[in-house]
């Protein structure tokens, strides 16, 4: 997954009203390397990669709630990892691994109701940006990310990884144009273990077929 961009964040205020729209066969675009938008909503979505430095205004960076303090390596877990629960939104998945076709294209979860693991980056647990991805909506209604841009710093996010629960803090979120997304954030280096959560947000364009932006919440290892 990778392109670079510029991007406006902006405040996550409540849940808007789920859109829903009929073509689940899309295929959902991605570019590969360092990192993309993802968008993920009743089947379909969008990649983008802009060129141009982006340019935070947000008084928050992933993994610095209160500062930047050194991050001592936590012993690392073992094997994928394969569930995930954030319960102030009532997510209690299963965490399927996601792949890019042959196109470089990222493969969404099969199911609406189901999370993934961008496979290619990091592991939950790892030092760097894990990725996880889920669909906003279906055809029959919200699916599993439906209500990510609930989250408020501090609410707990959790990862199943070598038998155990890795646990999360949220320290920040946005909500972006996907032809502004910011790369650099979202997917560069950081000094300790972090989650990225992602899925669709915005208006629903109908010409286009897809949602206008996509929502990250920004996660930290917690203790």
């Amino acid at each position: 997954m990778a392109p670079a961009a510029a991007h406006h964040l902006v405040s996550i205020g409540p849940a808007a009203a789920i859109r829903r729209h009929r073509d689940r066969r899309a295929p959902l675009a991605a570019l590969v390397a360092a990192g993309a938008a993802v968008c993920l909503a009743a089947g379909t979505g969008v990649g983008l990669a802009t060129t141009g430095p982006p340019s935070p205004v947000a008084s928050w960076y992933p993994g610095c709630a209160d500062g930047c303090p050194s991050v001592a390596a936590p012993p690392r877990p073992a094997g994928p990892p394969t569930r995930v629960r954030v319960p102030r939104i009532g997510v209690d998945s299963e965490l399927t691994v996601l792949g890019l076709d042959r196109a470089g294209v990222l493969v969404p979860p099969a199911e609406f109701d189901t999370a993934g693991w961008y496979g290619g980056g990091p592991a939950p647990g790892d030092t760097g940006p894990a990725v996880l991805a889920g669909h906003l909506d279906s055809r029959s209604g919200p699916a599993v990310f439906a209500r990510l841009d609930e989250l408020r710093p501090g609410d707990l996010a959790q990862v199943w990884r070598g038998g155990r629960w890795l646990s999360f803090r949220v320290t920040g979120s946005l909500r972006t144009r996907k032809d502004r997304f910011p790369t650099a954030v979202v997917y560069g280096p950081t000094p300790g273990a972090e989650l990225r959560l992602v899925t669709c947000g915005g208006d629903f364009d109908r010409r286009r077929g897809h949602y206008r932006d996509n929502v990250v919440v920004f996660a930290v290892a917690d203790g």
